[in-house]
């Protein structure tokens, strides 16, 4: 079935080239102030929770479970993609019949956990709400006249027709032979030689569509010549969102594009469901962060890695080998549930097991195998740090080592993994992260959203 998807898709295209449902009443007038600019000191956008009730485009009602499964399929296909079978993918660039009958490669998986922002694009520019995710590369939004096929989104489809700055990409662009290392799918060329691209993800969600440049426009400013993706068919757990922007160690990202004018640099902080985060590509005050190296891995050059020193409860070591910290590790916007080697886990699940004591215990939920009765913000939580090579230090705060899966039950927000570490979303809300690409190191700092 996926093959036939993919051939009608690439085949129309070819010949074709010319929190958890909350109501937004409930939203605090405290956090619709939704701005976005750009100034000498970098480009600022409001950042918000999937399932916040002020997000432009909050995702549908969904159960704790089914974001869980979600979650463990973008992990799946991280861990594929660092994986020696990463290196089976499709690598001819032949723009023939036949690769209409190749399943696309999957990518990491879009899931349920990325928050979202908007952006402003075309002459005159329209605001979209876009997905923002660590572990891509390519933006990409729905295009119309949506040749095969646009899921719903808040606010109109783009019409590539009302810019007057918009562009197609030929196929002789560098930025189309680029398109392989930003999507880890070769690129097509249509009868009228247009560049298309496919970006396709683990849980089987993609968007396929012309590679197009056009103007981003924040309260004013703009920027010319930004390549994206003009999707003509995009299928898949996107939300309400018109797309997807890239923030990956890529020279097609969002981040790499913009670095030239605002610096090589951005920083966020993930908000709660009931407060509003950032997102700043640009200058940061470099003070008042602790820094980690950012690792480099021949695994995959797009992700960002990091090393984890140790990890503590109430102040003492978990109490395992240096050794069980070594398997690579990637600080990532999109996961929920941080992943720990298995060993690691176990030790982190015993000491905190310990430290609960007298508290009654729940069944397992999911993925989750530590859990307690009761709500995270009721418990006595131990104090949970996560640190990294260099001394930098996540003191986590309660409801960053807990999160609640029901009423009634919260458990340990981190699972085990065998091939690859994750340090998740739920570990990074509130706080304020920097990945300073120009000097190759991670910073974090505490209350850094609103």
């Amino acid at each position: 079935m996926e093959r036939l998807v993919i051939s009608l898709v690439l085949f129309l295209l070819l010949s074709s080239a010319a929190s958890r449902g909350i109501s937004s009443k409930l939203c605090s007038s405290e956090f619709k102030d939704e701005k976005y600019h750009l100034n000498r000191s970098g480009l600022h956008l409001t950042l918000y929770h999937p399932r916040s009730p002020c997000s432009p485009a909050p995702l549908p009602d969904l159960t704790f479970s089914t974001i869980l499964t979600h979650d463990d399929s973008r992990v799946a296909s991280l861990e594929a993609r660092i994986s020696k079978k990463a290196s089976s993918r499709p690598t001819s660039l032949e723009l023939q019949p036949e690769l209409a009958t190749s399943p696309l490669t999957p990518g990491t998986s879009v899931g349920v956990g990325n928050y979202v922002t908007r952006i402003g694009l075309g002459t005159p520019a329209t605001s979209y709400v876009m997905v923002v995710d660590t572990g891509s590369s390519l933006t990409w939004l729905q295009c119309s006249p949506c040749v095969v096929s646009c899921h719903a989104q808040a606010g109109p489809v783009f019409n590539p027709r009302t810019s007057n700055t918009y562009r197609q990409v030929s196929c002789a662009a560098s930025e189309c032979s680029a398109l392989e290392s930003a999507t880890l799918n070769p690129s097509a060329c249509s009868t009228s030689n247009v560049c298309i691209y496919q970006a396709s993800y683990g849980d089987s969600s993609f968007s396929v569509g012309y590679l197009s440049r056009d103007t981003l426009t924040f309260a004013g400013s703009s920027i010319p010549n930004f390549i994206y993706g003009c999707g003509q068919d995009n299928e898949g757990l996107f939300g309400r969102s018109a797309g997807l922007i890239g923030l990956a160690r890529n020279k097609l990202s969002f981040l790499y594009q913009l670095a030239p004018s605002l610096g090589n640099s951005f920083a966020y902080c993930l908000p709660s469901s009931s407060s509003s985060g950032y997102l700043s590509i640009g200058s940061y005050n470099p003070g008042q962060y602790s820094y980690t190296p950012m690792v480099s891995s021949s695994l995959d050059d797009s992700l960002y890695f990091l090393q984890f020193s140790s990890i503590s409860v109430n102040g003492r070591p978990i109490g395992v080998a240096s050794s069980a910290y070594n398997t690579p590790t990637i600080i990532d916007s999109g996961t929920v549930i941080s992943r720990l080697p298995s060993d690691v886990y176990d030790a982190l699940s015993k000491a905190v097991s310990a430290a609960m004591k007298g508290t009654p215990t729940a069944s397992a939920y999911s993925i989750l195998d530590t859990c307690f009765k009761g709500s995270a913000s009721k418990l006595r939580a131990p104090a949970v740090s996560l640190t990294f090579q260099g001394g930098a230090t996540l003191k986590l705060p309660t409801d960053n080592v807990f999160i609640d899966v029901d009423s009634s039950t919260t458990c340990l927000a981190f699972a085990p993994s065998s091939r690859v570490a994750i340090v998740g979303n739920t570990q990074q809300q509130s706080f304020s992260v920097v990945y300073d690409v120009g000097n190759s190191r991670i910073g974090f700092a505490a209350g850094g959203c609103r």
